[in-house]
This record gives C-alpha cells, structure tokens and sequence, in this order.
C-alpha cells in the first residue's frame, strides 16, 4: 500500500490511476491524515448460465394471448 499527500496526488493522478489499476491501494492523506483510499474494484464473478436451466419451472396458460374480457370497454 502506497501513501500520498494530497498536493502530491494532484500532480500524479494519472501515475497512481494506473497503479491502482494494476492492483495496489494508495491512500491520500492530508496533514498527515488519511482522507481518501484507492483501491481496484473486485467484481464477483457469476457463475456461467446454463441453457435451459429454468425449462419446465413455468407454464403459459392456452388462452394467453386472448382478449383481456375486463379491458373491452377501451377497445
């Protein structure tokens, strides 16, 4: 883990993006206290979908694309 001062972070912000970039945390400080943290963002990664996983868990009715009886007035 990196620590930067502020004023030095300002300068530098395109150096540390890229090592943050590569996996390092840096940490901001100011006065000698730690204001902001950078660090990577981890994703979970999810798992790969499997085709058809989801068949036969549910069912259409037969009359599915029928008129809705309770809207005829606003046809």
């Amino acid at each position: 883990m990196t620590t930067v001062e502020l004023k030095q972070a300002k300068n530098q912000l395109n150096e540390l993006l890229e090592a943050v970039l590569k996996g390092e945390e840096i940490i901001i400080t100011e006065n000698n206290e730690p204001v902001v943290k950078l660090s990577p963002v981890k994703l979970a990664k999810k798992p790969p979908r499997q085709p058809r996983s989801a068949a036969g868990k549910f069912w259409i009715a037969d009359d599915f694309d029928a008129p809705l009886t309770d809207f005829e007035d606003y046809q």
